[in-house]
């Protein structure tokens, strides 16, 4: 992520004129990377208004410019500037493949560089502070509470009082408990990594990425499927690396790796695509969101159900949203504390392939490995729970 500071009010004008289309207007406040905090703001709000993003408003009242390293302005080829305008959407205003942070004074990091492949041997160089936080219960006109204590955070214009009552209702489908497989878990970043261990500072030389299934978000999906394994319910959890060596396209590529597992195996079910957030403050503080479980810290957990703004082709979203208003419950029923609010947002992240898709994020980058799994070992747990619900006599 990088910032640009500085006073070029002017030069923000001149810049609007020129290039008059915000989106090439975006494309320049990454190009011109010296450009100031007045010029980088308009190009920006312009960019979000036009594309429909839903920028966070601690940068645009601080003058400030989120831009993420890795955006690149494509070919001017209808096609792919659609992709450009969904990209934006999904992300709330950024091009790129942000995950939400959790609130709007701590800055969603982008963290799409590749590798190193292997995890560290050390991580000791003092670079920035990680303050462990548990999120409570949140206030404000977008969330709203389940049963239970549960949250939904609410960003689109799809009113309350309807989500309410879809929340209510059970996902249409029925669950087997046998070894046909009901559950397909992957991860389309699967290099995102943690902290090799519970602590108040981090190494900026490690980008919190590796392909040591140890010490990724694979190693959650493992504690996930333990659970549904024991509890008999058939699972396939894919490892498949989509953003190593190439971050960009990585949703592409996981859509191609669930089609062909569903076209495979079409009792399946339920879809989870398993990432963990990255959360930093304005001055470089990491953010581990905690929550003590049976005297044991784990990371805390946040679902986002994408919803369909008219161009994302989900027709089906708000059966997601059932499904996962279900696990929410179920997991804070469990364990209270574990969960931040579920996203329901204007994103997409390949949930319409399935009725029962829904992308969690397990803790961020400032959590410990050790914190992340024994999460995904309570989410089994849970989700055992929930199914249980919905279990086919």
């Amino acid at each position: 992520m990088r910032r640009h500071k500085g006073g070029a009010g002017k030069l923000a004008v001149c810049f609007a004129l020129i290039f008059g289309s915000p989106l090439i207007a975006f494309a320049a406040v990454k190009v011109m990377p010296m450009l100031g905090a007045a010029a980088a703001k308009a190009a920006t709000f312009s960019a979000g208004i036009t594309l429909g993003g839903n920028l966070p408003s601690k940068a645009l009242e601080s003058g400030e410019s989120v831009v993420p390293e890795s955006f690149d302005l494509p070919a001017s080829k209808p096609d792919e500037l659609e992709k450009i305008e969904d990209s934006a959407v999904l992300s709330g205003g950024y091009v790129g493949e942000f995950m939400p942070s959790a609130e709007n004074e701590e800055a969603q990091v982008d963290d799409s560089q590749t590798g190193p492949k292997p995890y560290p041997a050390s991580l000791e160089t003092h670079s920035g502070t990680i303050v462990a936080m548990q999120y409570g219960v949140a206030e404000g006109t977008q969330f709203f509470s389940l049963d239970g204590g549960a949250q939904v955070r609410n960003t689109t214009s799809v009113p309350t009082e309807q989500l309410i009552a879809e929340s209510k209702l059970l996902p249409e489908f029925k669950i087997k408990f046998n070894s046909e497989p009901q559950v397909l878990i992957m991860h389309t970043h699967t290099t995102e990594s943690y902290e090799p261990y519970e602590r108040d500072f981090y190494d900026a030389s490690f980008n919190s990425r590796t392909t040591d299934e140890s010490k990724n978000v694979v190693s959650v999906g493992n504690k996930i499927q333990e659970q549904l394994s024991a509890a008999g319910i058939g699972v396939i959890h894919d490892k498949t690396i989509h953003d190593y060596p190439s971050y960009n396209g990585s949703y592409d590529r996981s859509a191609v790796t669930v089609k062909k597992i569903l076209a495979q195996y079409p009792s399946i079910k339920i879809v989870l695509d398993i990432h963990r957030d990255a959360i930093e403050k304005e001055d470089g503080t990491r953010v581990a969101p905690v929550v003590n479980i049976d005297g044991k810290n784990a990371a805390q957990v946040m679902i986002i159900s994408g919803a369909d703004n008219g161009k994302l082709n989900m027709p089906n979203y708000m059966k997601n949203f059932r499904f996962a208003c279900l696990l929410q419950r179920q997991m804070e029923s469990d364990y209270k504390g574990l969960t931040r609010p579920i996203l329901f947002a204007y994103r997409k992240y390949n949930q319409d392939l399935t009725t029962g898709s829904i992308l969690i994020e397990v803790g961020g980058h400032a959590n410990s490995y050790e914190q992340a799994q024994y999460s995904g070992e309570l989410i089994g747990k849970s989700l055992v729970n929930a199914l249980e619900k919905i279990k086919e006599d």
